[in-house]
């Protein structure tokens, strides 16, 4: 883990999409819970290309995958409400060599971080901000650059694991998908014309 750890940061780095300072803030904590004896939640990049060969773009999302383990998840352990690192570990990092639309919000070529405000009653959201390259919590919710609105569905086999997923749809067009415990959450992701 110590290795992908690493391997993230100066790919960011070398992308220009995290600052020295912030790599240099990342890496400490990334060492200490290796330290520790390794993540409790494994880390999974996945990634997904839309669009026709010549106009298309990669969308990259890189995040902390823990289990359930019998708790609660929606409403105990992830608040309703309230801001959430959509993961564990670093904060879940959106690159995108495009600029795109998620859901009813333009989204600019590069870097993001992704968090969750779920609801229980209203409408569950999707936060994507310029915070990049920080620990998962706090989430700081000042540096939003959009939220967007979640479609929340209920699921009858349980998810144990955080899983998200980018499914793709018509050439240039893709479904965000978050599933985790008995529930699923979705946003239209597409190439911004």
């Amino acid at each position: 883990m110590r290795k992908f750890t690493s391997a993230l940061l100066l790919a960011t780095l070398a992308l220009g999409v995290l600052s020295p300072l912030s790599a240099q803030e990342a890496a400490p904590k990334a060492k200490a819970a290796t330290k520790a004896g390794g993540r409790a939640s494994p880390h999974e990049t996945i990634g997904a290309v839309l669009g026709a060969r010549g106009t298309n773009t990669r969308i990259t999302i890189t995040y902390g995958r823990p289990y359930a383990k019998g708790r609660t998840v929606w409403g105990e352990l992830v608040k309703w409400d309230k801001g959430d690192r959509l993961g564990a570990d670093e904060a879940t990092l959106l690159l995108t060599q495009s600029a795109l639309q998620i859901g009813d919000a333009t989204i600019q070529p590069g870097a993001y971080t992704l968090y969750i405000v779920p609801s229980a009653t209203g409408a569950s959201k999707l936060a994507i901000s310029s915070n990049i390259g920080k620990w998962g919590i706090p989430v700081d919710e000042t540096k939003d650059v959009a939220r967007v609105e979640l479609k929340k569905e209920a699921i009858e086999q349980a998810v144990e694991q955080l899983t998200i997923a980018i499914v793709k749809g018509a050439e240039g067009e893709a479904t965000l998908k978050i599933s985790w415990a008995n529930t699923a959450f979705s946003v239209p992701v597409s190439i911004k014309k």
